[in-house]
């Protein structure tokens, strides 16, 4: 992992991606939530790839760890966040149901990452 960049990695590119559709969903959002869960839901995003290529710096895998796993709890974060603009009708049945699925996957590879580098 050291040899390559934080930009090669699937989830990097999965976590922009999610970024990305986090900033198109939320442009939607009633100008009331512009300080709230619109901005919470935008910095929980963005910290998820933030954190991925800060951890590839670090001198240790466990520092790399360290950053994966802040990387996994924003993501935790930010999935509760789409349930709560589910709930309050801010995003569709159908959007949420796709923004999951992006979860679930970043989820999975985050997880594997940090149990490679972890043995």
């Amino acid at each position: 992992m050291r040899n390559r960049s934080f930009r090669d990695l699937v989830v990097w590119k999965q976590s922009m991606e999610l970024v990305d559709e986090v900033y198109r969903v939320t442009l939607d959002f009633p100008r009331s939530e512009d300080y709230a869960l619109k901005s919470q839901m935008r910095r929980a995003a963005v910290s998820i790839p933030s954190n991925i290529a800060e951890g590839s710096s670090r001198g240790s895998d466990k520092e790399q760890v360290q950053y994966l796993r802040i990387a996994l709890g924003s993501l935790r974060e930010l999935e509760t966040q789409i349930e709560i603009g589910k709930r309050v009708g801010y995003i569709s049945l159908e959007v949420e149901s796709d923004l999951q699925l992006i979860v679930k996957s970043i989820g999975i590879l985050l997880s594997r990452l940090i149990s490679a580098l972890s043995n």
